[in-house]
């Protein structure tokens, strides 16, 4: 796949030319990944996750909220820190058939947050500073977002200390 990708953008100068993209295949491949016993993928079942989140595993093309729910809560359980912060989204936004529930958003939010996500410590210090949803506790939000503020800064280091040749 490699040298098919290289070969449409260096020399064809062509990028969008290769493979075509197709989600309900890719959505059925992580499906298998991730349903493996002993050997599964957690990127694989939080990719099941969002393809259900963006209606890719359905025909008629429709959100499957309940999976992606299912798969996020698979993945996050194993330590998967995007499928926890994903989830906190979803119950911070709620949607028809999947309610609004500030006690998860939190809970999914410091999670993600104890697995390295700087944006869901930010989240999870926000909603601490304000008592969005949840008891407030200014110590904890500053804390919170002390972290936050470390995370972002490891990221950063090592996204400058990426080299291309």
């Amino acid at each position: 796949m490699e040298v098919e990708c290289n070969y449409h953008c260096y020399h064809e100068k062509d990028p969008d030319s290769g493979l075509t993209q197709d989600l309900k295949a890719a959505a059925s491949c992580f499906l298998i990944v991730c349903e493996k016993p002993r050997k599964k993928s957690l990127a694989a079942c939080h990719n099941v996750a969002c393809l259900a989140h963006d209606g890719w595993v359905n025909e008629d093309g429709q959100p499957d909220l309940g999976k992606a729910r299912d798969y996020y809560i698979r993945a996050c359980d194993a330590g998967y820190a995007s499928s926890c912060f994903n989830l906190s989204a979803m119950f911070l936004q709620g949607a028809p058939g999947f309610p609004k529930d500030m006690d998860l958003e939190c809970k999914y939010s410091m999670k993600a947050c104890g697995l390295g996500h700087f944006w869901a410590c930010a989240n999870a210090s926000h909603m601490y500073k304000l008592g969005d949803g949840i008891e407030k506790d200014e110590a904890k939000a500053e804390v919170l977002k002390i972290q936050a503020k470390q995370l972002h800064k490891e990221r950063q280091k090592s996204v400058q200390s990426l080299t291309f040749v």
